[in-house]
């Protein structure tokens, strides 16, 4: 189960490699960043449902211009996608772009339920000036 975002989590800046690309979990922060070496090249900025039903909600995706066309976008939202499944919570995709990666890759990225749905959407209403 997520903690909330600001709680203490085992997954706390929790690394992945992929390929050239350094994934780093910051869940104080709500950012699951892309580094190439200690270069900052990506991110989604996310937060995890505070109540019952609880999920990862992806708000927005970001990579740099000088990063673009790499496939960084790509690897953040499966490594998003991973973080979640290992946690045993859905995701529900917001941003456009994790929402069209999730459409062309069904088999690593479930839909969440609609219920789910809706409590991210009331949550993300409720606190407009943080995403």
């Amino acid at each position: 189960m997520p903690c909330p975002r600001g709680s203490p989590s085992p997954y706390e800046q929790r690394e992945q490699r992929m390929g050239e690309l350094r994934i780093v979990d910051d869940r104080s922060s709500g950012r699951l960043a892309a580094f190439e070496g200690e270069t900052p090249v990506g991110a989604i900025v996310y937060f995890a449902l505070t109540a019952e039903p609880h999920a990862l909600v992806a708000v927005h995706t970001v990579v740099e211009r000088a990063h673009e066309g790499k496939g960084i976008a790509g690897s953040l939202v499966r490594a998003f996608y991973a973080l979640a499944a290992a946690e045993g919570v859905p995701v529900v995709p917001i941003c456009s772009y994790a929402a069209a990666w999730a459409e062309r890759h069904p088999d690593e990225a479930p839909a969440a339920p609609p219920e789910v749905i809706r409590a991210a959407r009331l949550q993300l209403e409720a606190s407009p000036g943080l995403w």
